[in-house]
């Protein structure tokens, strides 16, 4: 993944930082079979940075930064999303793209992707998600030190913080929703209230309950050998079926609920999202009213796109999309809805960027190295824009926003290790102001849309109406259309059409002609391959 693990670590030896690589271990309950399966197929995927910052008087708090941000390099990007320009000087020693062999030439892959800073109590629970992992994570070196087999331990005053003095903190006197923690008071119209879920079992964390009503007294899920924490779901679930006008998501993947789908039902991608969504919006058709989802996804996932791996991921992409326009389709014929289509509902759209590349970076620069190969994406001058993002907002009320992806690997609990958080602004919510929210979900989403197709319009305040829909949609086509274009044409920021075709009975294909992405191949709708189903799902 690039992710320079080991080099990190060496990069901190022998200085006064501690720096533990913790591999994806299972549970030592299982059995040596699942063991390996876990250890070889998953990950710890959560992204966190913990610190102490300014509080009162003296006084210092804990601030937490989550979301899909990996710290490590080609993450960090601008709203412009660069493809060949600055490669000589923002980005000289910053170039990603796993699309292309090395030593092949530009263009750069942007990075679109979204985080948060959490202050408050629910920082301390992020703190804590730290500190279950921490004591996991290094427990064999509290074993060898326990029987002097270390010379050296981790100092874990990092997870002691009731002995630091200066560090306002929860202790047994405090609830962890003390209001002396709190960031600002309740009556503030700019207060948030804050959630924290997971993803993540027994065999990642330190201090889940072993007794099985214990666990489910908190919401834990009990497997055999096994307490699972899938609170990310969850909160995806609950935050769709409470939507009553729009959802906009934009997510890295896009697998799930494969016991709904045409093919490859047993594939075991069984998480509800998709499903939520499609319900969702069939519920409402049957109330006749508006509603509308907004799905960003990348092109295709990150890597080379004729790969077994991506081919396959693309495959299961295909058939959840298509279960879901397939369910949408069947529930406006049943209602005898004439005139509509299923994408005045649901639609899924990329990210792409066209650039002119520099003079001093083109083929015939003198400065041009001829080792290096030109590929078709400089020569017709555009790339995809990579969604690496993994938030929801519903109804400009609500938000979830973490690191975990809609498929079974974030999803399952049991598989990659993942955390979010769940917001919304109590001063700005339907129920509240009895019309739409215009707090600050409504502006950061606003804010998206105007960086995506460089606009803002009135329209986009109601992204529940026919109207916004295909406003956004004509904006997409007619991006894709200049994107695809052999000769260079701008793009109206960087909103593209997802490359398939729907008909009127929900039927999902690739667009006439376009089977394969443009420049780099592989097919759109994917091709199903022998890789393990655990790792691409």
């Amino acid at each position: 993944m690039q992710t320079h693990d080991e080099e990190t670590r060496k990069f901190f030896k022998h200085s006064s930082v501690s720096c533990v690589l913790s591999p994806r271990y299972a549970s030592s309950k299982l059995s040596i079979f699942k063991q390996q399966v876990v250890g070889t197929l998953f990950t710890h995927h959560q992204k966190c940075v913990i610190v102490d910052s300014q509080a009162s008087g003296n006084n210092r708090k804990i601030t937490a930064f989550v979301g899909g941000l990996d710290l490590c390099d080609g993450r960090y990007d601008t709203p412009e999303h660069r493809l060949f320009r600055d490669l000589d000087t923002v980005f000289q020693n910053d170039y990603h793209n796993p699309t292309f062999s090395a030593g092949t030439k530009g263009p750069r892959q942007p990075w679109h992707d979204l985080h948060c800073k959490v202050e408050g109590p629910a920082a301390y629970d992020i703190l804590t998600n730290f500190e279950q992992r921490w004591r996991k994570a290094t427990k064999w070196s509290e074993f060898g030190l326990k029987f002097k087999r270390v010379s050296r331990w981790h100092d874990d005053s990092l997870i002691k913080l009731e002995r630091i003095s200066w560090i306002l903190s929860p202790s047994a006197k405090i609830a962890n929703d003390d209001p002396s923690l709190w960031v600002s008071k309740e009556e503030d119209p700019e207060n948030w209230h804050t959630q924290v879920f997971r993803s993540i079992d027994s065999g990642s964390v330190k201090g889940f309950p072993k007794n099985v009503f214990e666990a489910e007294s908190r919401n834990l899920v009990c497997a055999k050998n096994l307490v699972i924490d899938k609170s990310i779901q969850t909160a995806y679930v609950q935050a769709i079926r409470a939507a009553q006008h729009f959802i906009y998501i934009e997510n890295q993947y896009f697998i799930g609920s494969s016991y709904g789908w045409p093919s490859y039902k047993d594939s075991g991608a069984q998480n509800l999202i998709p499903m939520e969504l499609a319900l969702k919006i069939t519920s409402k058709i049957r109330a006749k009213e508006r509603f509308a989802v907004y799905i960003v996804i990348p092109m295709w996932p990150e890597g080379d796109p004729t790969s077994a791996s991506v081919q396959e991921i693309l495959c299961w992409q295909a058939q959840t999309i298509q279960m879901m326009y397939g369910v949408v389709a069947q529930e406006l014929k049943s209602m005898g809805i004439e005139n509509s289509h299923p994408q005045d509902y649901l639609n899924f759209y990329c990210l792409g960027n066209r650039e002119e590349v520099p003079k001093s970076s083109g083929p015939s620069s003198s400065q041009c190295n001829h080792s290096e190969t030109v590929s078709a994406s400089q020569k017709f001058q555009r790339f995809m824009v990579y969604v690496h993002a993994k938030g929801m907002i519903v109804d400009d009320e609500y938000m979830i926003l973490g690191s975990a992806n809609i498929n079974e690997r974030s999803l399952a609990g049991s598989r990659d290790t993942e955390i979010a958080v769940g917001a919304y602004q109590p001063y700005y919510t339907w129920g509240e102001r009895k019309r739409h929210p215009h707090g600050q979900i409504y502006g950061y989403r606003m804010s998206l849309w105007a960086e995506h197709m460089e606009k803002v319009d009135d329209l986009f305040k109601e992204p529940e109406s026919l109207d916004c829909v295909k406003a956004v949609n004509n904006i997409a086509e007619e991006n894709w259309k200049s994107y695809t274009s052999e000769a260079f044409t701008q793009l109206q920021g960087h909103l593209l059409k997802y490359p398939i075709e729907v008909d009127s009975n929900g039927k999902v294909s690739h667009l006439p002609g376009q089977e394969a992405f443009p420049d780099v191949g592989g097919k759109i709708l994917g091709t199903r391959t022998t890789l393990p189903r655990s790792l691409t799902t």
